[in-house]
């Protein structure tokens, strides 16, 4: 059977994985925004001051920096025996939502130091649900399909950017127990079919993966690779969660807000599929690259819109520029890591969304933006971290593609 025909075969299974990632990513994405809704509430009842909650934000981002990339090398390993991979993950994913349910049971009860244990516990095992699945899909799926299995995935992450903004709106009047229980319900249940599919996947599908040719080397770079990775993440935080609202509010009023956020996560969701043909031609590293200044120049025209119109315009392709570097960052870091290591880079790409949050967090908790020193800075500071991060990126991409040129 010719690597065409095995490709064709193999698909169905890499393309129901993806779709598995892709609810995986929408469902965690909201649980995460269940939680920081609901945090200072159970932070109170455990007796932890108001004032400390940004502490524990700040606490659960440290712990991703540290754990996405643990879980990432520990999928390396256990990931080249498939039936020992969908455990791992199902048996870990039931201690992450066990702990995460316990949280508004214990928060008036058990007292601070057991809710934040429960908390550092759920952040540690809630790591496997992001570099492991796709470590496997990496290895075992047809490259030239990865693009638009990323697409998939990120789609996910995409939609809960959209809806997260109308979640706070329709659980305020709710008990945390419920929609704590309900959606670590449906993230279990997800990760029990992701790990079945899992299973099914490597089995079928690593002929294919065998068969495909190398993909550029970037010897050397990987440590570039991520450091553009951590501020291009910290451009979009600071544009998305610090800035973006300020802008709007130039021309809508606060209640607004809830409709306007949104049209950057639909820019976000409508290039995914697009882009990834791109990136299935030209690589990960380019598209990158490209989005990241093309991003920049929407950033500028946002800060120097002059009616709504504009502002939404200019949103929205900051939102495909941001879809497009997410997208082909998880493509590239699958590429870097190939033979191996797919798990150990595409955890540090999810370490270095971390360490960004973390950063953006720590700012507003500082009160940066509202220092007069410091909020043109601000202000100015993501046009310069994604410019300066896409740049790199390619010049980072011609490199690879001189030295593949070279050894050819």
């Amino acid at each position: 059977m010719t690597t065409v025909e095995l490709t064709e075969e193999r698909a169905p299974a890499a393309t129901r994985l993806g779709l598995y990632l892709a609810l995986l990513q929408l469902v965690f994405s909201l649980l995460w925004t269940t939680y920081v809704i609901y945090l200072p509430k159970l932070a109170a009842q455990a007796g932890i001051a108001p004032s400390a909650v940004v502490l524990i934000l700040m606490l659960d981002q440290a712990v991703f920096t540290l754990s996405d990339t643990a879980m990432g090398i520990a999928a390396d390993r256990i990931g080249r025996i498939a039936t020992r991979f969908g455990v791992f993950i199902a048996l870990v994913t039931a201690i992450s939502c066990c702990a995460f349910v316990a949280l508004p049971f214990v928060a008036a009860t058990a007292g601070p130091a057991v809710f934040i244990g429960l908390i550092v516990v759920w952040a540690l095992t809630s790591s496997v649900l992001r570099a492991p699945p796709l470590t496997l899909l990496g290895r075992h799926a047809a490259r030239p399909a990865v693009p638009f299995l990323m697409a998939l995935v990120m789609l996910g992450y995409g939609v809960a950017g959209a809806v997260s903004p109308y979640l706070g709106v329709i659980l305020r009047d709710y008990d945390a127990r419920l929609p704590f229980i309900l959606s670590s319900v449906v993230l279990l249940l997800i990760a029990l079919g992701l790990s079945r599919a899992a299973q099914g996947g490597a089995a079928t599908a690593a002929p294919v993966a065998k068969a495909q040719s190398k993909p550029i080397s970037l010897r050397g770079w990987p440590l570039l690779f991520i450091g553009a990775m951590v501020i291009l993440a910290l451009g979009y935080q600071l544009h998305f969660s610090i800035n973006s609202a300020a802008f709007y509010l130039r021309f809508a009023k606060l209640e607004d807000l809830q409709w306007l956020m949104p049209v950057f996560w639909i820019g976000f969701n409508l290039v995914l599929f697009p882009a990834s043909v791109v990136v299935k031609h030209r690589g990960g590293l380019i598209v990158m690259g490209v989005a990241g200044l093309l991003g920049a120049l929407a950033i500028i025209m946002a800060e120097l819109a002059g009616a709504l119109t504009v502002l939404i315009v200019a949103q929205f392709i900051a939102g495909a520029a941001w879809g497009c570097m997410m997208m082909s960052a998880m493509s590239a870091a699958l590429a870097i890591g190939t033979d191996g290591a797919e798990g150990k880079v595409t955890g540090l790409v999810f370490s270095a969304l971390a360490l960004a949050t973390f950063a953006r967090i720590a700012a507003v908790a500082g009160g940066l933006q509202k220092l007069p020193d410091y909020a043109p800075l601000v202000q100015w500071a993501p046009v310069a971290c994604w410019f300066v991060a896409g740049a790199g990126l390619l010049v980072m991409a011609a490199a690879a593609l001189q030295g593949r040129q070279g050894s050819a």
